[in-house]
């Protein structure tokens, strides 16, 4: 079994090595730096098997392409899989399977990071003492003892949130179209999307990208949200239409806005463009505001983190390659045999 690992970054080959070796030396591991989409998936012509991280294109091109070339499963190293056809790995019988959750403290505690960053000015106070400016000017924030946050989305990560600025001593609200009687048991209170919007002073996303959630923030969800309110977006980029979030920082409608993944990062994100001219007008704006803050999609990059993405892509591989039931898939994709039958069944 030979698999390709594309968008390979150091630390990415440094935890799969560790666990390849330990755990599994018969998989043989090929490892390239750029991404998955139609122009390099050629690459993958003699291998048996695909990992892919959340900016990879897995279209009905790229997916068509791979099984034509023996490429029996696609493994993501995320939770997230709105970059997948999904239906048409199904059609082809693609294996697909993702790792479903790997240490939501480390998102949920970037998330905490950026809330204080932008609330706090620490990154603009960081820069000025550099310069030996000392003053204290602008840099006025707000306790979060007390204040209102709405957690949209409650899954592992959201709870994972909760826990914390429960701890903070926050009141906590959380839009989630699926009940949790945890959250409402131990730390808040359930509410409409537009109530939510309406009584928090933090906003902070935590739901997948699907096309019920595309652009959940936009202009008409922006004027409806507490004047002066923070805005997080852990999550995906996608959730959130940069245009109106620019023009809500411009009339003060927004308070800040801290953003961890942006809508069209897939072009940029991972990649050092230091030397180059960007041309996304959009992230050349936000860049420029004082109380906006971007970053490249590193609320996940810890030890904890890295070390279970590697240890369940691995997991999900020796799954596909022995025949066994996924827990992790998201398209069986062929048939296997489920323990206790002689004969293959369809999963």
């Amino acid at each position: 079994m030979k698999l390709a690992v594309f968008s390979a970054k150091s630390y990415d080959r440094e935890y799969f090595q560790s666990i390849q070796r330990s755990l599994y030396p018969s998989y043989k591991v090929q490892y390239h730096s750029f991404s998955l989409s139609n122009e390099t998936v050629s690459l993958a012509s003699d291998c048996q098997a695909v990992c892919v991280f959340v900016n990879d294109v897995l279209d009905s091109t790229v997916l068509s392409a791979l099984q034509q070339y023996g490429v029996g499963a696609v493994l993501l190293r995320c939770a997230g899989f709105d970059n997948v056809d999904l239906p048409k790995a199904e059609e082809l019988g693609i294996f697909v399977a993702r790792v479903p959750a790997y240490s939501p403290e480390s998102v949920a505690e970037f998330a905490v990071a950026l809330i204080q960053a932008l609330n706090r000015k620490t990154h603009r106070a960081y820069t000025r003492v550099r310069e030996g400016n000392f003053s204290l000017d602008g840099f006025i924030g707000f306790t979060l003892h007390g204040k209102t946050v709405g957690i949209v989305g409650i899954g592992k990560i959201g709870m994972a949130l909760a826990k914390i600025l429960r701890g903070f001593g926050c009141r906590l609200l959380a839009y989630d179209p699926y009940p949790n009687a945890e959250f409402e048991k131990f730390y808040g209170n359930l509410v409409s999307f537009d109530e939510l919007l309406a009584q928090s002073h933090i906003v902070s996303l935590h739901c997948p990208l699907s096309n019920a959630t595309k652009y959940i923030i936009n202009e008409s969800s922006l004027a409806r949200i507490k004047p002066g309110a923070l805005l997080i977006n852990t999550s995906r980029g996608g959730l959130v239409d940069t245009k109106a979030a620019i023009n809500a920082l411009k009339s003060k409608r927004l308070g800040g806005l801290a953003l961890d993944v942006y809508e069209a990062e897939s072009y940029l994100f991972y990649n050092d463009h230091s030397s180059e001219i960007i041309q996304d007008d959009d992230l050349m704006r936000l860049l420029t505001l004082p109380n906006a803050l971007i970053y490249g999609h590193q609320a996940f990059l810890t030890e904890e983190a890295l070390t279970q993405i590697a240890e369940v892509t691995f997991r999900n591989l020796d799954d596909y390659a022995n025949q066994r039931k996924c827990e992790n898939s998201l398209v069986q994709g062929r048939d296997i045999l489920v323990s206790g039958d002689t004969q293959p069944v369809r999963i």
